[in-house]
């Protein structure tokens, strides 16, 4: 599978499927009057499967059921979620156009095509209907405003609190010498001689712009023909003296926090690497894993305040689950009556009614 098709099954739904007479599909809830439908459902509970195994990669196979059964538990619980935050989102007034351009310019620049319309003709390609794929990032956009603006800016984590935890595990802050190291890389895996000089010009002119005061991170998203790390802005880890290529050691390790390397030619492409932070052996200074333990702090109390908020929003919201179906959050089954379109509503509307995006053949009689 090509990186653009990887891409795409996480990023929108299947194209729309249409027959003589009606178009049937099952609808596993309903949120207000949005509905989800078990084709929805069941994409997501493949998703969650590949995600288990990308997570448990070396695992038995005892213990990779019982990750992937507990990631699965959960996914109607987190559709009816994004439901709800969408609903949310356009309840408050809130727009993210610009940032949904903004990353289908990304993702337009991480694959290599050349214009808007070129990524719309690979989505196309794929089998996926266009509208939809902007559809699931805008929604994805649109969730994290709300979560941003209704439950993180109401956490407040003080610097006594930060002192506090800290002193009680500073057992944890003891390290051996190590650095955080964000990457960008420009491949030349599989191109031709020719092509060198130009690749390593790009990559030249990428550490230029670094250095004078463009973000490492955003760069990386853009333009690293790394696509994994690409996706956490470039971050590649945490490594130890040893645990890297000689070469590689010696270029990061002479580094202090937020300096780059120069441009370094590896059997991978070019590669320029930051460090993120650089720990001196020993226990580490509080003002040097504050902002660890703030995230840390953050972490453990978003979880609990997002769910009483997501409970609020079910109490003030109508929502009903089929029987046969579970919602982890405690929605109650009810029957649900499935839901039919005609051919035309599918010309009309392609990528608008989820039903009929999402909706099974009808047998022929």
């Amino acid at each position: 599978m090509n990186r653009l098709a990887v891409l795409l099954l996480f990023a929108a739904a299947g194209a729309a499927a249409q027959e003589q007479g009606k178009v049937v599909e099952e609808i596993v809830a309903r949120v207000n009057n949005e509905i989800i439908t078990r084709s929805e459902y069941e994409r997501a509970r493949a998703s969650a499967a590949e995600d288990a195994q990308q997570e448990c990669r070396g695992c038995g196979q005892e213990q990779l059921n019982t990750f992937i059964a507990e990631k699965q538990k959960n996914v109607l619980r987190d559709l009816i979620d994004q439901s709800l935050l969408v609903q949310r989102a356009k309840d408050m007034g809130i727009s993210v156009e610009p940032e949904v351009i903004k990353q289908l310019d990304q993702i337009r620049i991480q694959n290599n095509l050349s214009s808007m319309e070129d990524l719309e003709k690979a989505v196309s390609g794929q089998g996926l209907n266009w509208e939809d794929f902007k559809n699931n990032i805008r929604n994805g956009l649109l969730t994290r405003r709300v979560i941003g603006n209704e439950v993180g800016s109401h956490l407040s984590i003080g610097k006594e609190e930060i002192a506090k935890y800290y002193q009680e595990h500073q057992k944890e802050f003891v390290r051996r010498e190590q650095v955080a190291l964000r990457e960008i890389l420009v491949g030349t895996v599989g191109k031709n001689d020719a092509e060198i000089p130009e690749l390593q010009k790009k990559a030249e002119n990428l550490l230029n712009r670094v250095r004078n005061g463009e973000d490492f991170g955003e760069l990386a998203k853009r333009f690293s023909d790394d696509k994994e790390t690409a996706k956490q802005n470039g971050f590649l880890g945490e490594y130890q003296r040893g645990a890297l290529a000689k070469e590689l050691e010696e270029a990061v390790f002479k580094l202090k926090k937020n300096q780059t390397t120069d441009v370094i030619q590896t059997k991978q492409g070019f590669l320029i690497l930051q460090v993120l932070e650089h720990y001196d052996e020993g226990e580490q200074p509080l003002a040097k894993v504050e902002p660890e333990i703030m995230d840390k702090l953050y972490g453990e109390r978003m979880e609990p305040a997002l769910r009483n908020y997501l409970k609020t929003l079910r109490e003030q919201s109508y929502v009903v689950v089929k029987p046969g179906y579970v919602d982890t959050a405690g929605v109650p089954n009810s029957q649900i009556e499935e839901v039919s379109a005609t051919p035309e509503q599918d010309k009309k509307k392609l990528g608008h009614k989820k039903f009929l995006l999402f909706g099974k053949r009808k047998e022929k009689t």
